[in-house]
């Protein structure tokens, strides 16, 4: 099912945007000042291209520790893009999600903008993997702080 849904989105607009990503990422790996945002915009191309089956995750909740893009530094880029670019592309999001859902057959396509429009917003230090692996580390994570609570 993920399978037809994702060739579907990609044919009506997809894959266009997926590019406009990748695009955006390029942008910013040619510009010193852009580089620490340019793996944000390819992660976000690769859930553009495949979103349906797909979950962004924070990658210290997916790996059960921190790193730079986790930390206090990635918090300070994604405030940085927030203000300069992650509200216009949310809303461009939140627009065409807006659109979609008006039809019936739109609604999955819908709810696929929504979650890049919440990816838009803070995508510094998250991954993208498939839903049952995301669904696992959360249970897990789950786990481990009753464990530790128990103690």
């Amino acid at each position: 099912m993920y399978l037809l849904l994702n060739v579907l989105w990609l044919i009506f607009g997809g894959f266009f945007a997926a590019l406009a990503w990748f695009f955006a990422a390029l942008l910013f790996a040619l510009s010193i000042v852009g580089l620490p945002w340019a793996r944000a915009a390819a992660n976000i191309g690769l859930f553009t291209l495949f979103p349906f089956g797909q979950t962004a995750i924070a990658r210290d909740e997916l790996t059960g520790r921190g790193d730079l893009g986790t930390g206090i530094f990635g918090s300070l880029g994604n405030i940085v893009w927030l203000v300069l670019i992650g509200w216009w592309l949310a809303l461009g999001h939140l627009v065409a999600a807006i659109g979609l859902a008006c039809t019936i057959i739109g609604i999955p396509f819908a709810w696929q903008h929504l979650k890049l429009a919440g990816m838009a917003l803070w995508p510094v230090g998250m991954a993208i993997v498939p839903s049952g692996v995301a669904h696992a580390a959360r249970r897990d994570n789950d786990w481990r702080q009753a464990m530790a609570w128990r103690r």
